[in-house]
């Protein structure tokens, strides 16, 4: 099969980390981007994937990324022109973007990550081990930096494609309730029309229902993409963008004191939380507010201040409900305290067909309720797209390979977000891996259905506040 080739790239490329996600995008990367195997390089902390790099011709390093080591790994590899493509986990996305912009080279990432102990460490105030101040310190690189070799950060399937479905999203609520001549350009332009579609609430919604026939194993942690990616960012604070049109402040929540102020964090991890959401197939659900950096971003990017005073911004948050294997994983989890298992696998091969991982955006509040678009692609879909790739891996692969070449056609933005990017060029790229595309509205609100068993501290004045989506029992 012939595939586009989006961009020739005369420079090397350096794979940072080699899990699901490296795995998954190497052979979207060799399709897409006009390069040769010898010209890239892994540098992984482990053995896996050594097989894959291996068939393709790549050259493959086992060597952990550390602190002290990173350097004189890395500076060998990297040069002007080139690109670190980091999808590692506790390796500094920090460190790898100062790195980068000394060499003259690009950079993604699909989370900004920290050295180990970032995510965890007790003795590390909680407001720290935030996104929120992980985003802080990222943006603090921009002074100075305005045209140094682009630098996308978080920019997979969420944080990063998630972006691009909600302004594709906003513009299909514009169309359907009358709107004309709306084609905002600039950051004001869209929190203008977020406001003026009175959008209160923006839910990552996703439900993943692949399902494996290999059942958990007690002592184990399954999940559809890294475990350990899963897992740190599970122990972090819970997060959200927190919305100008809340009333009712959590008791467990709090502000921060330093930064942009567009969100809060509770005094629990975000594995131990819960929302309420809806997407199209699985209909309303509970998924675990688990923090993401599209929640920061998002809220802050949507903001729209009168002086200096915040005159709108939407409450976004991630609702995540991943494949039932993960659930029970995430159980267990909890039962230890926090203590990840021994054991680790990943789902692919032994994933049952006919299962989806539903990913999209569930923009609410508005004149027509609430509007879900997003990706439902199926295991049997992405098997035939791509090797290496499940349903969840795909959508996330996808979202990277666009990145790279969005970075890779404009080379000197410094520091980018996902929000700020071209959506369409990045939807153009990611649209034939992400199966079905689907918009739809629903008439479902935090409150249907409520109290039928016991009375409850709702606020039925409005349905879309945090009080009335979070779970409490």
């Amino acid at each position: 099969m012939n595939h586009k080739v989006y961009v020739e790239f005369p420079g090397r490329i350096v794979i940072v980390g080699f899990g699901s996600i490296g795995q998954g995008v190497l052979p979207l990367l060799l399709r897409h981007i006009g390069i040769s195997p010898d010209r890239i390089t892994i540098v992984t902390a482990a053995d896996r994937g050594r097989k894959e790099a291996e068939e393709y011709g790549i050259k493959f390093v086992k060597e952990p990324l550390t602190r002290e080591n990173y350097r004189r790994i890395l500076t060998p590899l990297v040069g002007r022109g080139d690109f670190v493509l980091n999808v590692s986990v506790e390796v500094s996305s920090i460190a790898l973007v100062k790195l980068c912009w000394e060499r003259g080279a690009m950079y993604l990432d699909t989370c900004i990550e920290p050295w180990p102990g970032g995510y965890t460490d007790p003795t590390v105030p909680a407001a720290r081990r935030t996104n929120y101040a992980l985003r802080e310190e990222a943006l603090a690189l921009r002074p100075g930096n305005q045209r140094a070799p682009t630098a996308v950060v978080t920019h997979g399937a969420n944080p990063g494609l998630v972006s691009h479905f909600a302004k594709h999203a906003m513009l299909t609520i514009a169309k359907d309730i009358g709107l004309t001549g709306v084609d905002p350009k600039s950051r004001s332009e869209w929190g203008d029309l977020a406001r003026q579609l009175s959008i209160k609430v923006m839910h990552i919604a996703e439900r993943d229902n692949q399902v494996t026939n290999v059942p958990k194993q007690p002592g184990e942690f399954v999940n559809t993409w890294s475990i350990d990616g899963f897992v740190g960012e599970g122990c972090q604070p819970s997060e959200m963008g927190w919305g100008s049109h809340e009333k009712n402040f959590p008791r467990d929540g709090k502000r921060h004191d330093f930064g942009c102020m567009a969100a809060i964090y509770l005094m629990q991890p975000g594995a131990g939380t819960r929302v309420r959401t809806w997407t199209p197939k699985a209909g309303h659900f509970h998924g675990f507010c688990i923090t993401h950096g599209e929640a920061i971003s998002m809220a802050d990017y949507y903001t729209v201040r009168e002086g200096t005073q915040v005159a709108y911004r939407p409450t976004v948050h991630y609702a995540y409900h991943p494949s039932d294997s993960a659930v029970v994983s995430v159980h267990e989890l909890l039962g230890r305290n926090y203590v990840q298992q021994e054991r680790q696998r990943i789902l692919m091969d032994d994933i049952e067909s006919g299962g989806i991982d539903e990913l999209g955006v569930l923009l609410a509040g508005h004149k027509k309720n609430a509007y879900w678009y997003g990706s439902q692609l199926s295991i049997d879909e992405a098997r035939k797209l791509c090797p290496y790739n499940n349903a969840t891996s795909l959508q996330v692969t996808a979202a990277v390979l666009s990145g790279v070449i969005w970075a890779m056609e404009n080379p000197n933005m410094g520091l980018v977000e996902p929000d700020e990017m071209d959506f369409r060029r990045n939807l153009e790229i990611c649209t034939p891996y992400l199966g079905p595309l689907v918009g739809a509205y629903t008439d479902w609100t935090p409150l249907n259905g409520r109290e039928r068993l016991f009375p409850e501290d709702l606020d039925k004045t409005d349905p879309w506040q945090f009080k009335n989506v979070r779970v409490l029992w």
